[in-house]
């Protein structure tokens, strides 16, 4: 039986794949193997991107198996709202750059996995939703929180509590995916931009990527800039500054070593 969570690497490029047709749902076991995945990738130093997209054409990922809720037990609830929360915190707490390629349906729990990446690129088939409550349930792995971050409160108002599903073509004009690519062109878009990030500096990106999402929590601009500073000069502890200016000085390609 294939690993429900597949991991490829190309150069400094990881792939993820969730594997568990036919919808690629979401289990106790492959988002704990997700967690386990990225975790692991945040160590190894020659990682600088992250590619997620899901198996087959019809699938990015259809979100929990609702029978697994069907009992209505408190406490499976609870270890899979732990589950979901552990998995996506960790995606969103990669810290290289993360690009989702929806190949397809993008629903509940499969919506909020990409709402967890840096940026989304959709296949012009694509459609997403968080219907949770049209079931009794509600979003409980970041959809409440990330997606009014990127849309606005009126439409992640429309599509959490009216429940209504986007086309891809709807999602790129509300700010939801940054692309929208014809069918099968997903994977290799988001690998191209994958590949562009790994021409940065992954110290510096990891940095840039830090105070970006910083400016969720809320914090002044005064806070903003003063720790802008702050990493700037922290950039100078590391062999990747030196190597990135004398690069360029010496008009050759850098060579990154993430540190």
């Amino acid at each position: 039986m294939s690993a429900p969570i597949q991991l490829e690497e190309r150069g400094h490029v990881a792939i993820i794949t969730i594997n568990n047709p036919p919808a690629n749902t979401w289990t106790r076991e492959s988002l704990a193997d997700l967690a386990e995945t990225v975790e692991r990738l945040n160590q190894d130093k020659d990682i600088f991107a992250l590619v997620v997209t899901g198996q087959g054409e019809k699938f990015f990922s259809a979100g929990a198996d609702l029978n697994a809720f069907a009992d209505g037990d408190i406490g499976q609830a609870a270890i899979m709202a732990k589950a979901f929360g552990n998995a996506f915190e960790a995606l969103t707490n990669f810290r290289g750059v993360s690009i989702a390629a929806i190949n397809g349906y993008a629903m509940g729990g499969g919506l909020e996995c990409a709402l967890a990446c840096d940026i989304r690129i959709a296949e012009e088939q694509a459609q997403m939703a968080l219907p949770e409550a049209r079931v009794g349930l509600l979003p409980c792995a970041g959809g409440t929180q990330n997606l009014p971050w990127l849309v606005g409160e009126g439409w992640a108002k429309r599509m959490i509590l009216c429940g209504e599903r986007v086309t891809a073509e709807r999602a790129q004009q509300i700010g939801l995916v940054e692309e929208v690519v014809g069918k099968g062109e997903a994977f290799g878009k988001a690998l191209e931009l994958a590949e562009m990030a790994c021409q940065q500096s992954p110290s510096s990106t990891a940095r840039c990527k830090s105070l970006v999402m910083s400016a969720r929590d809320g914090r002044s601009h005064r806070d903003g800039w003063r720790l802008e500073r702050e990493l700037f000069v922290e950039l100078f502890s590391t062999e990747d500054q030196r190597e990135g200016v004398n690069a360029f000085l010496e008009k050759r390609s850098p060579q990154w070593k993430n540190r």
